[in-house]
């Protein structure tokens, strides 16, 4: 009797210590950003006096602000196995379309990029799920073709529109608690993000999409309805990030988004959402777009580097996040 426990014990071990070891992959998986964000500050605080104050760090928020829309639209995406390159096109049409549209006040600022930059996504969302084309593809198309309407709106970017509402303009420079407004909406937005990516059907739809979009038809999940909504949500995303932007600038400057799209897909990544789809946090997402703030103002801090460097370490980091993804997900499987 004894002789034939040893072996149940050995095998029961063993699979605690395999669940202990996916727990442990899991968390570095889905915390790493925060904490390399943690360390990061940690050490700023230490070695940059500047860096401590409250005004810079309002300033690192009021910055990431659209940003932190364009990468929460992008989690959505990414997660269920697709991409969307349109954005950064987006977000300067939806800038140039926002400062074109105060002139009949600021409903119609904030309105009429949603609805250019939300049908531009409708459009991108029904082409992939409804004839099977590749979202790069797609999406890519999407870009020239928004950076191309935004180009005519301006007349081959010769004219720029200068924000003509009062109210819209006082949303992009005014501050509540010391923190601009665009902050505080984004904030809202992005806890609504993650309740609906956390609670609802829509958001269990989009994790079993990126699992096995198979797998999530069997189980009668609309598959069709749930990838058109998440380019529209990225479409929304991204015109509204234009809006605030040109409200915050009092124009719709049109030489900006360019690498936006980007930007938005290494915060995304470094956060510890998969390119494969399937697996990803909008808590994570939050902390690669600060990270990413904090690493620009940092730069801006030292003073002696451009923002290229930014780009640099951008790169790096992203690298060494898809590597580390990469040995995470193998260890996942092997234990």
């Amino acid at each position: 009797m004894i002789v034939s426990e040893a072996p149940a014990a050995i095998v029961a071990e063993d699979i605690r210590r395999a669940e202990r070891t996916d727990r442990i992959v899991g968390t570095v998986q889905r915390q790493g950003a925060l904490a390399v964000l943690l360390v990061v500050v940690v050490v700023s605080l230490a070695a940059f006096p500047n860096f401590r104050s409250f005004d810079n760090a309002a300033t690192i928020l009021v910055a990431a602000a659209p940003p932190m829309l364009i990468a929460l639209g992008m989690t959505f995406v990414i997660i269920t196995g697709g991409i969307d390159l349109s954005v950064g096109s987006l977000y300067v049409l939806g800038g140039v379309v926002a400062a074109w549209a105060s002139q009949y006040g600021w409903v119609a600022a904030f309105a009429a990029p949603l609805l250019v930059c939300g049908a531009i996504g409708l459009i991108d969302g029904l082409l992939i799920a409804y004839t099977r084309m590749a979202p790069f593809i797609v999406t890519l198309a999407a870009l020239l073709g928004a950076r191309g309407l935004m180009r005519a709106i301006s007349r081959e970017g010769s004219e720029t529109y200068l924000v003509d509402s009062k109210p819209f303009a006082h949303f992009g420079s005014g501050s509540f608690l010391g923190l601009g407004y665009p902050v505080w909406l984004v904030a809202v937005l992005v806890v609504c993000g993650i309740v609906v990516l956390a609670r609802t059907r829509f958001g269990r739809a989009v994790y079993a999409l990126g699992g096995s979009e198979d797998a999530a038809a069997l189980m009668g999940i609309a598959v069709r309805r749930t990838k058109v909504w998440v380019y529209v949500m990225s479409g929304l995303l991204a015109g509204l990030a234009g809006a605030i932007n040109a409200a915050k600038l009092g124009s719709g400057v049109t030489v900006l988004g360019s690498g936006m799209e980007l930007n938005a897909i290494a915060a995304v990544v470094i956060g510890g959402t998969l390119l494969t789809g399937g697996a990803g946090t909008i808590a994570g997402t939050i902390a690669g777009v600060l990270l990413l703030g904090v690493i620009q103002n940092l730069i801006n801090q030292v003073g002696n580097l451009n923002s290229n460097w930014q780009q640099v370490i951008s790169g790096a980091f992203l690298a060494l996040v898809v590597v580390a993804q990469t040995y995470l997900v193998k260890l996942r499987r092997v234990t």
